[in-house]
């Protein structure tokens, strides 16, 4: 499910998962840097994180053509299992642009918000494919999806 909507603050898209795995196997996928790897199109060997708040992260992805984009950000918020906020680093941008994941365990499963405002609607589609992207290949990395 795909929602999407303009806010005072610039342009926002929420998008949501069930995943058929507990809120601890989805946090350890998106925090660390070996298993974040796996599913996120990083180049092997450049993930570093250092999950706490005010804690640097850093990767390089890559596209499916082949090129390589090194990012930066830092950690907002962090409370394991339940609420990840990241900030990334944006070329001529003074604030990070924010994202939150937000986990919610149902019995076995887990229920999954990703979601972020940006300031164009340019932004906010290049930001919602490539997180769709993202949360495409981590279900396919734990397998299962309800």
């Amino acid at each position: 499910m795909s929602t999407e909507q303009h806010t005072g603050e610039g342009f926002s898209y929420t998008l949501e998962r069930t995943l058929d795995v507990p809120a601890a196997a989805v946090w350890d996928a998106w925090t660390v840097p070996e298993s974040y790897a796996q599913w996120a199109y990083a180049a092997p060997g450049t993930v570093e994180m250092d999950v706490r708040p005010g804690g640097a992260w850093k990767a390089t992805m890559v596209t499916p053509d082949g090129a390589e984009f090194p990012l930066t950000g830092s950690y907002a918020e962090v409370d394991r299992n339940r609420r990840l906020v990241t900030g990334m680093d944006v070329p001529g941008r003074s604030e990070q642009a924010l994202m939150t994941l937000e986990l919610d365990e149902r019995g076995a499963g887990t229920h999954l918000v990703l979601s972020q405002t940006c300031d164009t609607a340019e932004e906010r589609d290049g930001a919602e494919q490539g997180s769709t992207m993202l949360l495409d290949s981590l279900t396919a990395f734990l397998g299962t999806a309800r």
